[in-house]
């Protein structure tokens, strides 16, 4: 039977800000390795006879997701989620999807597998109960005493798993001490492999409600691009829903296989420095960082030289824009602070200074009243749309490579060193017509510089008009 990878690619993980931002989430940085966790995930696969792969993701996200796929030759179906709506119904746009009755592995796309070989070994011994018709979840045997996982407590023996004997929320710290010492319970992973039909048959008699959204939503998916769009007023009626409580918790054949592969959700900073090698004062390090009488750290910074001096059991994350310090034990609060930010209408907790775009990025460099200063990278072949702006005019200055640029009747080339000026409300495009990045400076002046001042005529990209 045929093996189709289910990748869950939403969320945000605020707690992983500065870094992990809404629109340039964890599960598109390279956090552990030298890939982002998107591309981690599914070159975990390669041990395995995968046939295809589908991964769910949200609108805003989707140029990240192809991107970083084609990037490792592994792009498969992408559907986008008009709205996030959890696991379950996630998991049942992928099945709906399918040709034939494969087996689904579900995977989150933000999770680390340190060993591979027994994450191979683990799914593939689990292959048979799957083809048999239990619904397989894998977890993970703890190491320690965890209250920031849901526990599962094994219950009979079977084959090479346990019959699930139930499902635990997050615990205290003393139930957690219980479960971890009487050796029946594992952390729940979220990892999943069973019968596409077997999942739909079961979502269907449990949550008849979520099996009919999802399929009245694909039944009219329409392709755009390198994505499947399903349709957004059918989907936004489906209720919201974790593939734990609609399905597994309520299924009489969920089956629990052990995993022990070094398996982690990077949850936050600190798990983050769990799992990271340590230098032999136990810090971690990333960046430009010197550090001095400190011990036990997690720095990290992508630019500017940090120094600590005399620092212990310490988080410090400098971005372009924003510096964060937290005690080791206080990191799950750092959802206090991205939440202080929404109510205070900062944009921190959803944009980076430098914002990436499908045709390239471009970095906020200065800004004051009634003027702000981007450089702007296009990648070749790139183009931005066709479009014009109300309220601010822009001045552009070619710092390498070469600029096709439309500016209002007349279309013309920019080599390094030229430049050209676009008043307000003339329509303009730009496009990189080389085989290097183009790399401009980007003077804007006006009363309003706001990002939903354009006005878009055409994109190549399937942007909407504002």
């Amino acid at each position: 039977m045929s093996i189709c990878a289910v990748i869950i690619a939403g969320g945000f993980g605020a707690r992983l800000w500065p870094l992990s931002r809404a629109s340039h989430p964890k599960q598109f940085l390279p956090l552990h390795d030298n890939v982002t966790m998107l591309q981690s995930t599914l070159k975990r696969l390669d041990g395995l006879d995968i046939q295809t792969s589908v991964t769910v993701c949200n609108e805003e996200h989707r140029f990240f997701v192809a991107e970083q796929l084609r990037a490792i030759d592994k792009l498969g179906s992408i559907i986008l989620e008009p709205v996030g709506r959890n696991t379950a119904p996630a998991i049942a746009l992928a099945a709906l999807s399918v040709d034939d009755d494969p087996l689904l592995l579900v995977l989150a796309s933000d999770h680390v597998i340190q060993d591979q070989t027994a994450f191979t070994s683990a799914v593939s011994a689990a292959i048979p109960l799957a083809e048999s018709g239990k619904l397989v979840t894998f977890g993970i045997e703890p190491n320690e005493v965890h209250t920031g996982y849901g526990y599962i407590k094994r219950g009979v023996k079977n084959d090479v798993g346990f019959a699930v004997d139930q499902f635990v929320e997050k615990p205290s710290v003393e139930l957690a001490q219980d479960y971890v010492s009487s050796g029946d319970y594992y952390w729940n992973s979220g990892i999943f492999l069973f019968k596409t039909s077997k999942y739909l048959e079961e979502l269907k008699s449990f949550r008849p409600d979520i099996y009919e959204a999802c399929e009245s939503s694909i039944a009219d998916m329409q392709k755009d691009l390198d994505f499947l769009r399903v349709n957004k007023v059918k989907f936004e009626l489906c209720p919201s829903e974790s593939a734990d409580y609609a399905v597994m918790e309520k299924t009489k054949d969920a089956v629990v296989v052990p995993l022990d592969a070094g398996w982690s959700d990077i949850g936050s900073w600190s798990s983050l420095w769990d799992i990271s090698e340590k230098d032999v004062n136990g810090n971690v390090t990333h960046g430009d960082v010197m550090l001095h009488s400190s011990n036990n750290s997690y720095v990290r910074t992508d630019g500017k030289l940090v120094a600590a001096i005399g620092v212990d059991d310490l988080v410090i994350v400098s971005t372009k824009d924003a510096l964060m310090v937290s005690h080791k034990d206080s990191v799950q609060d750092i959802k206090v602070i991205v939440d202080k930010l929404k109510t205070s209408s900062r944009n921190e907790w959803q944009l980076h200074r430098e914002v990436y775009r499908p045709w390239g990025k471009y970095d906020l460099i200065d800004i004051g009243e009634h003027y702000q200063v981007k450089r702007i990278t296009v990648r070749p072949g790139a183009k931005l749309s066709v479009q014009m702006h109300n309220h601010r005019a822009e001045h552009w200055i070619v710092v390498s490579g070469e600029a096709r640029v439309t500016n209002g009747d007349k279309t013309f080339l920019l080599s390094e060193n030229e430049s050209t000026y676009i008043p307000v409300g003339v329509v303009h495009a730009l496009e990189n017509p080389g085989k290097v990045e183009l790399e401009l400076i980007e003077v804007q002046s006006g009363s309003y510089l706001g990002e939903d001042d354009i006005i878009r005529f055409e994109d190549v990209y399937g942007r909407s008009p504002k």
